[in-house]
């Protein structure tokens, strides 16, 4: 019994102490587990405190375990600071452990104080974040009393930049010397005259008998084309009669050509003997038996009619009297009227060749490009030309407003009315009038007081110039502005009817207000442009990209 008590009460003991056991293991790899998947994240900068335009060093160092996936801050997240660069991730491993180091260079144009914010590193798809920092952006100081303070500089000559302008004088003599050498080749070069050209100006004897030549080098024969082998055999007599011996025998049957042959030799006027008339019906009539009842001649007829043709148009020729004066012009003119119509032919050929070029070309770029733009590129157009030209960058008034224009704003040489509540100089530049293709108009205010100065009233102020200056019917639409380059302002922008200078007509325009409130004063520009004007659309929006505040230092 005493044994028994004893065995249970140690197997108590064991199961105690095993609990305990299994305990502690429980508590030690958990410990150990979120060791290992917790990361270490440090933050820090080399300065609190720089100049303007100087650049601190942000560096960012995670320790992490080998095969966590680790995510830096990408772009500009660190506003109001500036990322100039971000430098390659640094990798250190130790043991079963990276170390990573992530470096940006920062930096500020603007004097004041600003806070770093809080940057966030995603570690295995998880979020960190770094501490943020105070960081000291100073001015440089400057002596005034050393450095002296100069008027605007008038506008200097400067040399007119090229363009693109050769561009289009190379692609204007690239299609002049296609057009042209299309003209040469279909118009003016003397080509060789083709075989039936060269027939074509024989005189009808001549041509007649080279025709036969022709006939005789034929595969009619050889293919057993009988009847076209006779239609053209009796087709070339008929014409040298017509118009050699003035017989109208194209259009008259066998024996209406052979009753008009005897009656001009019963008269005299052709002198040729029976038997040849006899032959040359002979001849008429086997032709009419192959062409219309499908007979097949023998070879010896068909070299018989062969030879008897050329006896016809060779006796008809002696037969004949000679050509008069007016004759021998006929043939002259006959062989200017071939020559005449042969260049005609040309040169429709060479219109209908230059035309499909430009076409095709036209085509090509109006595809490319669109109907518009060719069309514009081709007759001009103001605001393209505008928007084209080398554009200039230049500081207005003061506190400074940077634009980049078209045109150097020129100064108002009267200074606008002082109708902004809470402001005291006023200064204006501007470009165009209003109405015109393109008006642009900056102006600068300095407040007195900033508690003052109501920045509603001011662009309240704008719209009332406007209407002072034709405009009618405004429509008026207004939203946040945040430029490129980090500066906010007010947009207000919409519709106008106003009446044009040259047309005296009332034309729909579209406008654009951008007013800001930058290092103590009121910056202000207002564009007036047509309103399906996609030149001029593009021309504001270069503009308000442009648009900066320069710290004078």
């Amino acid at each position: 019994m005493i044994d028994c008590y004893k065995n249970k009460e140690f197997k108590k003991s064991v199961l105690a102490n095993a609990g305990n056991w299994m305990l502690l293991l429980f508590v030690g790899c958990l410990q150990f587990s979120f060791a290992q998947t917790t990361p270490t994240i440090k933050s820090s900068v080399d300065s609190t405190e720089i100049k303007i335009g100087e650049q601190i060093n942000f560096k960012v160092e995670v320790e992490a375990d080998s095969t966590a996936q680790v995510i830096f801050p990408e772009g500009q997240t660190f506003m109001p600071l500036e990322v100039v660069e971000a430098f390659p991730t640094d990798t250190f491993a130790k043991n079963d452990k990276i170390n990573l180091i992530k470096r940006y260079a920062l930096t500020q144009f603007d004097s004041g104080s600003y806070t770093l914010p809080r940057q966030q590193i995603m570690v295995n798809n998880k979020p960190y974040f770094t501490d943020s920092l105070r960081i000291e952006v100073n001015t440089v100081a400057v002596d005034t009393t050393k450095q002296k303070m100069y008027d605007i500089k008038g506008l200097a000559t400067v040399d007119k930049p090229m363009g693109n302008w050769w561009k289009w004088l190379l692609g204007g003599l690239l299609l002049a010397a296609l057009v042209g050498g299309l003209l040469y080749w279909f118009v003016f070069r003397k080509k060789p005259l083709t075989e039936e050209e060269k027939i074509a100006l024989l005189p009808p004897y001549d041509r007649a008998l080279a025709e036969l030549k022709k006939l005789d080098e034929s595969k009619y024969l050889i293919q057993s084309e009988y009847k076209e082998y006779y239609s053209e055999l009796t087709n070339i007599v008929r014409s040298y009669l017509e118009e050699d011996a003035h017989i109208s025998a194209l259009e008259s049957t066998t024996d209406e050509l052979i009753l008009k042959m005897e009656m001009l030799r019963d008269s005299g006027s052709l002198k040729i003997d029976d038997e040849t008339i006899k032959q040359f019906k002979n001849v008429l009539q086997t032709a009419d038996l192959v062409k219309f009842a499908k007979s097949t001649p023998e070879n010896s007829i068909i070299n018989r009619d062969r030879k008897t043709i050329e006896q016809i148009v060779v006796k008809t020729k002696e037969a004949l009297p000679e050509p008069t004066e007016e004759e021998l012009m006929e043939q002259e003119e006959y062989v200017e009227e071939f020559k005449r119509k042969k260049k005609q032919r040309q040169i429709k050929y060479a219109i209908a060749a230059g035309i499909t070029v430009l076409l095709v070309v036209g085509g090509i770029f109006t595809y490319k490009y669109g109907f518009n733009t060719i069309k514009d590129s081709v007759f001009g157009h103001p605001t393209k030309s505008l928007l084209e030209q080398e554009w200039v960058g230049s500081s207005y008034g003061y506190p400074a407003i940077y634009l980049e224009t078209p045109e150097v704003l020129r100064r108002e040489k009267k200074a606008p009315s002082n109708a902004m509540t809470g402001t005291s100089s006023n200064q204006a530049f501007s470009y165009g009038d209003m109405g015109s293709n393109f008006y642009i108009r900056a102006s600068v205010a300095t407040y007195k007081k900033e508690a003052d100065f109501d920045a509603k009233k001011a662009i309240d102020a704008a719209l009332d110039q406007v209407e002072k200056a034709g405009a009618k019917n405004m429509v008026v639409k207004q939203e946040k502005l945040t430029t490129p380059t980090g500066k906010e302002g007010n947009k207000v922008f919409g519709t106008l009817e106003i009446e044009s200078p040259e047309t005296n007509k009332t034309k729909e325009e579209a406008y654009v207000i951008l007013s800001f409130v930058q290092n103590g004063g009121f910056q202000q520009v207002i564009m007036v442009y047509e309103q399906d004007d996609n030149y001029a659309k593009e021309i504001v929006e270069r503009v308000t990209n442009s648009i900066d505040f320069k710290t004078e230092s």
